[in-house]
């Protein structure tokens, strides 16, 4: 069987036809300008019907997502999907079965699936890009909680909350690669357009002092998250996920800056790089509609 897959993300849309047992046979992206729910749609109808060999549609999508009625309730980067019925808007557009989940959870279940934690009964993944996202397994079980918003560790604080609004100190306000971008942005007189994550890091390579600073600065945030991660849910592991993880070198980088922390040990990158949420987005699919695929 074959499945369109679709990783929704703040500024770009991945795409991809996979088989039901995981084996990815195109894929696709689109940039995504201003995060527009409805570029997105047209550009996931259009895939469709390039593709008519599919049989079902997975989607990893941000925000606060109910895996079982497919009701995005709160869209993350995409606020135009807020209080939408994603589900039953692509099942009457293409009158094919439909799956969705959150993207940090189908990184984990990829993980679980076919990756690194494949025999962990007790592990978390923690994404970094447009904002942090992040999936909790324990005890043999993916944690949705009551209102399925388990796992938003990117509201966890990086330090005391001062004068401002509270979510001026999570990790979504501190430790993004967008923050990154705009604190050298500001401080270089461009616009946030202007400036890509990879510059930063590779000027912090060739010893600009400024970026320097700013990735250090990014690094403690993340390491803070993970220190109280590691802390407080004792995991096998923590699998970080996100375009940087593609970075050569990004992973002894990182275990370098937990140093301090004392936790590098934990830590560790996704197996499938950019193609984790698709993947596990079709395992997701698999359960809801009961295909061969193992249960987790």
């Amino acid at each position: 069987m074959k499945i369109a897959a679709f990783d929704i993300g703040g500024t770009a849309l991945k795409m991809g036809v996979i088989t039901s047992d995981g084996k990815i046979l195109e894929k696709g992206k689109q940039p995504i300008s201003d995060s527009d729910g409805e570029q997105i749609l047209q550009a996931i109808l259009t895939w469709i019907a390039a593709h008519p060999e599919c049989e079902g549609i997975a989607i990893s999508a941000p925000g606060y997502v109910n895996p079982h009625t497919g009701f995005i309730e709160m869209g993350g980067a995409i606020r135009k999907f807020d209080n939408f019925a994603i589900k039953a808007w692509l099942e009457e557009q293409t009158q094919l079965p439909v799956a969705i989940e959150n993207d940090a959870n189908c990184v984990l279940l990829a993980e679980r699936w076919q990756g690194k934690a494949a025999e962990m009964a007790n592990f978390l993944v923690l994404t970094i890009g447009t904002g942090i996202g992040g999936a909790i397994f324990c005890n043999n079980q993916l944690v949705h909680g009551a209102r399925f918003r388990a796992g938003e560790f990117g509201y966890m604080l990086t330090e005391r909350a001062g004068p401002r609004d509270v979510p001026h100190y999570t990790m979504n306000a501190t430790c993004t690669m967008r923050v990154l971008r705009q604190y050298y942005a500001d401080y270089a007189g461009k616009s946030l357009e202007e400036v890509t994550g990879e510059e930063v890091f590779e000027r912090y390579d060739a010893g600009d002092v400024v970026c320097q600073r700013l990735v250090t600065e990014f690094f403690n945030g993340i390491g803070t998250g993970l220190y109280n991660l590691v802390n407080l849910f004792d995991p096998q592991k923590i699998l970080v996920g996100g375009g940087i993880v593609e970075r050569p070198g990004f992973l002894a980088l990182l275990r370098e800056h937990l140093a301090w922390f004392s936790i590098g040990e934990y830590v560790d990158t996704v197996s499938h790089g950019n193609d984790a949420g698709l993947i596990g987005a079709v395992y997701h699919f698999n359960q809801q509609y009961r295909s061969h695929t193992r249960d987790l």
